[in-house]
């Protein structure tokens, strides 16, 4: 390969783990989720990398390098042979842990400066939706996880309650809206046991579908009396750590209805 000096670098946070955002450079099902249909990778060193992107413009390569769940590397090259032709360019691709999920490193190195400018766009879209569909798999069950929540509110016993709790929010959840300021699973225990004595028969539940992106889930929600009346209505805003549990939620009401 000719000397390659010209570097494209970009830094983005993924919202899950190294082992599952990896998992979407070594299988072919997964790689065509984010680069387009009939795309695949044999991610062994020699495999062959395919690209195909939108309007049937097709990338080719070799993958050189591949360190689960840490490190990729690939050449990147275009089957008409412009901007670049095949073999021509090298993307390495470095995972690491970080507190929101996995720092991902992109470098993509090129013989000429043309190229490596038109590639820069290029780049901050494909990962951004990259970005997205990792996020779409790894919460792939938020809607489940937002109906525990909600359905924990009217378990009466506080052993349960507590239980079920545990296995939905990390220990230092956070939930504010009009009636709470919380922080931490105790506070959190303490105040929907609270709501069971000062709203007996109360039950919360979701009304509609979520709306996700990249860990945060909007979700609707109604609250009704042992009757059926609908007492209360809102929105809240759940953010989801990387492990797949509520870090915290955000209650914004609607007006009281009654």
């Amino acid at each position: 390969m000719t000397p390659l000096p010209y570097q494209l670098d970009r830094t983005v946070v993924i919202h899950a783990s190294p082992e599952t955002v990896f998992r979407f450079f070594t299988d072919s099902a997964r790689w065509a989720s984010w680069w387009g249909t009939g795309s695949t990778i044999d991610a062994k060193p020699g495999g062959k990398v395919y690209i195909r992107h939108p309007g049937a413009v097709e990338v080719l390569g070799e993958v050189l390098e591949v360190s689960p769940p840490e490190r990729i590397v690939f050449t990147y090259g275009y089957a008409t042979g412009k901007p670049v032709p095949p073999g021509a360019s090298r993307v390495t691709i470095r995972l690491e842990p970080d507190s929101r999920g996995t720092r991902l490193h992109l470098l993509h190195e090129f013989a000429e400066v043309a190229p490596r400018d038109e590639h820069v766009q290029g780049w901050r879209f494909q990962l951004s939706l990259f970005a997205n569909v990792v996020a779409n798999e790894a919460f792939a069950d938020a809607a489940g996880i937002v109906d525990r929540w909600f359905a924990a509110w009217t378990i009466p016993d506080d052993k349960a309650r507590e239980e079920t709790l545990a296995t939905l929010v990390t220990p230092t959840i956070r939930f504010h809206d009009q009636f709470s300021l919380l922080d931490g699973i105790a506070d959190l225990i303490a105040h929907t046991g609270a709501a069971q004595r000062f709203m007996p028969g109360i039950k919360l539940q979701r009304r509609g579908d979520i709306r996700h992106c990249q860990g945060t889930v909007l979700a609707d929600w109604v609250a009704r009396s042992s009757d059926g009346q609908e007492k209360m209505s809102g929105t809240n805003v759940f953010m989801f750590a990387p492990d797949v549990r509520i870090e915290s939620v955000t209650g914004v009401p609607n007006r009281p209805t009654s």
